[in-house]
């Protein structure tokens, strides 16, 4: 650092001079000087410098901007963008006292130069210095008038994810620049649960040599996704590299940063060649949308690059919008600046004062006093320019960041879609959905088809074997129990069994070769854990694993698992007795519950049929005696249907119809389990299942190695003493036949694929309860591992074309044992299973008894209002208890004989009315005849 103030010093004393700027008594200077810092001898550099120099020549035509103050434009050179001169160079503009400098050009002399504007507050605006550490606080006076890279690196991200694909390879120069943009993207790659599986760094200086060294070095990874991260001078070398090394051909992706879209745009038309060597190639291209000031600018874009220097064509690219507008700011800013009263001062910076030497002339530096005032004022600007809406966030960066995907096509570009920070990627414009609410799910992004590398529209697997030589380890685990799943042929390193040839077929059915060699795990004397060969899978030990792994929630957190190719759940294992036959088998069908509420609902509908039945069926009536014996024979003989009396009112049938329905399903239901019963051998076991085990103290075996252990302790809360390893079938058969009060076991815990073929030649044995877990195999292999989908997708091919289930039936299709048909004790009718029908039938009496006491009431008032009549309204008792002996003789008296006697009352009352009729007519042909004579005399 000594050498490079002692450089810049020694430049200040030949020629630094200390004019101040140009101003007079008046509060507003007549010019402002600002500075432009750029290499201006490259094809980028001549675009910038006519942009710049075209927008200071508008504004200073424009009245409305600055009025009478013109901008007074200073062009230094960059030296090819090289930090060390950078420092000497951005002196001189500062020495001249300018109020702010657009520029850099590049990140890695922003980094330098922004110490110096710091000190001196004079305000860099940069847009095409997009290095994300760039906006830190670290760097107040560095303002960005363009996207910062975190937004193209998140397009990239999404890009990557949009296919599918897990690992990118970076090639970047290793500057400020190349690092913190690939860092950047890391960190978004991250995001979508993918990475940099390989960064490629290159010397800014490097050679062709050098590049083809580390581009072989590419070519030997796995990943097939290539992202480029360069400038416009040094990126187009990498291309010529890759296309001479045949890296440019099918299954290669290539995604260049911004700086080939605006080589592209600048350098239009690009010659054959060129265009050959980057076709199928994406790049982002930051989007300006299109507008009137945008289109004004085009066509008059030719006219003031007709005379460049180079003589030569240059395109318009978002360099020279994001250039016109960042002169367009400024001129805003110090409008504003002036506006408010402010005076453009500048002071002598006491730090520099204090250094004193020969010929350094550092007075020549000042501090530009209102540097914060003009910072503050930028940020506050809030324009439309040429590239679109321009307009400060709270966080320093421009609103609404978004990127045309740009794919190279023979010898042109196509379009293939948009990405903004706000819809992720689209094929309509990002303005278009500003309006709509923001939806960044991964269903609604969409590109158009893109021509990749090799010209095909196959989208490429992103990823291949590595052409190393290296092989992948597969691990195997070498158990000493079942080996019709896993075992070691012997005198070989070669394995077979079930899972082994579901992994060669589903290996087969890939389309491409995978390189790989079987390594065993264990010592061949124990069962090794499956856990365990996992975690070596993350510590590289080991690039995937082949057996008989059971997917649990612990080892998903450390690897990826294919599709599972077997279902296997824990299940407990008890030694068995058959339950011999009793006295009373014709009681087992139900249980006591069932037998009890079966026998109350006989009693019960009896008692319903006979209170419907009594008043009007004489075989219902009869001595209280008699009743009874009617009520429980009429009950029960319904189970037989073989009742011989006969209902007559309507109400009788309808709960006779419904009771009979009830008995038909009881007795069917009853018929079939006896039958099975009496029929079936019958199964005994004091374990029921799981929950036996949880509740008692014996003891439980399990096999070593497997992760049932850690299951039963820490997720069904089992004592880790009750646990006995046991490593052989033979072991396990032999502890569960002593039982805990020989040295043994009182049950068996193990994957249901082990136990159907431990049970199968041991008939004494059975799987007692159900599944308590629910896990099935399959082959473990790194996080995001590509390998890991492509055989999912294999292992469900062999599902649909019945492949698995011949590799199944060839190595695990067994003869069960005898006592596999059999039953696992009584299984019980409950009132469960006929709790419904009994409701229906409750519910049918309830009815029918209601509407049945409902006519005899009525029947009743009519009947009592007669007897009252007859009586002359003289009150039959109005004791309660009287006309409670009534109603109840009333109930009890035969229907018909209620209705003769309401019959004879009432032809008595006819009669009664008649004869009272007649007396009156005699008496009135009396009084008519005596009146008669009365008259006469008279």
């Amino acid at each position: 650092m000594i050498e490079v103030w002692l450089l810049a010093l020694m430049v200040l004393s030949n020629g630094f001079s200390s004019t101040g700027a140009a101003m007079h008594n008046s509060t507003r200077p007549d010019f402002v000087n600002i500075g432009a810092l750029f290499s201006y001898n490259t094809s980028v550099g001549r675009t910038i410098k006519i942009a710049i120099e075209a927008a200071v020549e508008d504004v200073n035509s424009d009245p409305n901007i600055l009025g009478q103050t013109k901008l007074n434009l200073s062009l230094q050179e960059d030296s090819k963008y090289r930090g060390f001169l950078s420092i000497a160079e951005v002196l001189q503009v500062m020495a001249r006292h300018t109020v702010a400098i657009i520029g850099p050009h590049s990140s890695v002399t922003a980094h330098v130069v922004t110490h110096i504007a710091n000190e001196l507050q004079v305000p860099l605006l940069s847009f095409s210095a997009l290095d994300p550490t760039l906006s830190s606080l670290q760097f107040p006076f560095f303002i960005r008038t363009c996207h910062s890279d975190l937004y193209q690196m998140a397009a990239i991200a999404d890009l990557v994810d949009y296919y599918d694909w897990k690992d990118v390879i970076a090639v970047y120069i290793d500057d400020d620049n190349g690092r913190n943009g690939i860092g950047a993207l890391g960190d978004k790659l991250a995001e979508k649960r993918s990475r940099i599986s390989y960064k490629a760094p290159l010397s800014p200086e490097a050679s062709m040599e050098e590049i083809t060294n580390v581009l072989v070095q590419v070519a030997l990874a796995e990943s097939r996704v290539i992202v480029v991260h360069a400038n416009t001078q040094w990126g187009p070398k990498v291309f010529t590299v890759a296309n001479n090394l045949g890296m440019m051909g099918t299954g290669y992706v290539w995604i260049a940063t911004a700086f080939l879209s605006a080589l592209l745009d600048i350098n239009s038309p690009v010659s054959s060649d060129t265009m050959d060597e980057i076709h199928g190639v994406l790049t982002p291209r930051i989007y300006t949308p299109d507008s009137e000031l945008k289109r004004r600018f085009v066509s008059r874009w030719k006219n003031v690059t007709s005379g460049n220097t180079a003589n030569v064509p240059l395109g318009l690219s978002f360099l020279a919008l994001y250039a016109y507008d960042t002169v367009y700011v400024l001129a805003h800013a110090l409008d504003t600046f002036l506006k408010q009263g402010n005076q453009i001062t500048f002071s002598t910076d006491s730090k520099l004062s204090s250094i004193h030497g020969d010929n350094l002339h550092l007075d020549a530096l000042k501090i530009f006093n209102e540097g914060n005032l003009l910072r503050g004022n930028i940020y506050e600007v809030n324009m439309t320019g040429v590239s679109g809406p321009f307009k400060y966030t709270s966080d320093r960066n421009l609103v609404n960041p978004a990127y045309e995907i740009i794919n190279v096509v023979g010898t042109g570009v196509r379009r293939i879609g948009y990405w903004s920070n706000y819809s992720g990627l689209s094929v309509v414009p990002p303005e278009a959905l500003y309006s709509k609410p923001a939806n960044l799910s991964r269903v609604n992004q969409k590109l158009f088809p893109v021509i990749w590398p090799g010209n095909t529209d196959q989208r490429p697997r992103g990823w291949v074997f590595p052409n190393n030589g290296r092989l992948l380890k597969i691990g195997v685990p070498k158990a000493v129990i079942y080996p019709e799943f896993v075992s070691q042929i012997k005198g070989t390193d070669m394995f077979q069994g079930f899972c082994i040839d579901v992994f060669l077929a589903a290996v087969n059915l890939l389309p491409y070769a995978v390189p790989y060699k079987f390594i065993p795990y264990g010592d061949g004397k124990n069962n090794p854990s499956a856990t365990e060969l996992t975690r070596l899978i993350t510590t590289g030990e080991f690039d995937g694993a082949v057996g008989d792994i059971a997917i649990t929630t612990e080892r998903t957190r450390m690897v990826d698992f294919t599709q599972p190719y077997i279902e296997s759940g824990l299940v407990v294992v008890a030694p068995v007795k058959r339950a011999e036959s009793n006295a009373l088998a014709f009681l087992a069908p139900f249980t006591p519950k069932m037998w009890c509420v079966t026998a109350i609902f006989f009693i019960l509908v009896g008692a319903v049929v006979w209170i419907l039945e009594h008043r009007v069926n004489d075989e219902f009536r009869g001595p209280p005696k008699k009743q009874v014996v009617t009520v429980l024979w009429f009950s029960f003989s319904t189970m037989f249907f073989s009742h011989r009396e006969n209902t007559v009112s309507t109400l009788g049938r309808f709960v006779l119809i419904i009771w009979l329905f009830v008995v038909l399903i009881v007795n069917s239901s009853y018929t079939a389990s006896l039958t099975s019963i009496l029929t079936v051998q019958q199964l005994y076991s004091p374990i029921k299942g799981i929950e036996s085990l949880v509740n008692g103290k014996e003891p439980i075996g399990y096999t070593q190695g497997s992760f049932a252990r850690n299951y039963l302790v820490q997720e069904i809360g089992i004592d880790e003493s009750r646990l006995v390893p046991l490593t052989t079938a033979e072991e396990a058969a032999k502890a569960l036949r002593n039982g805990p009060q020989n040295g043994g076991v009182a049950a068996y815990i193990d994957e249901l694929a082990y136990i159907d073929i431990f049970l199968s030649t041991r008939c004494d044995l059975t799987v007692v309860g159900r599944e308590f877990t629910r896990n099935g195999w399959g082959f473990a292999f790194p996080r995001d591992s590509p390998l890991s989908v492509d055989l999912s997708t294999a292992i469900l091919q062999m599902i649909d074309n019945g492949d698995l289930q011949r590799i199944h039936d060839k190595w695990l299709l067994s003869i069960a044992c005898l006592s596999q048909g059999a039953k696992f004790e009584v299984e019980r009718l409950q009132l469960k299973s006929f709790w419904g029908l009994y409701m229906i039938c409750g519910l049918a009496c309830l009815l029918a008894l209601f509407i049945y006491f409902i006519q005899i009431w009525r029947q009743y008032r009519k009947h009592y209002s007669e007897e009252l009549e007859s009586s002359d309204g003289q009150s039959l008792g109005s004791s309660r208890s009287v006309r409670l002996k009534t109603f109840l003789s009333f109930v009890d008296e035969k229907e018909e004989t209620i209705k003769s006697v309401s019959k004879r009352r009432k032809m008595e009352r006819i009669s009664y009315r008649s004869s009272e009729g007649g007396s009156s007519i005699n008496s009135n042909k009396g009084y008519a005849s005596r009146r008669s004579e009365c008259g006469t005399e008279v």
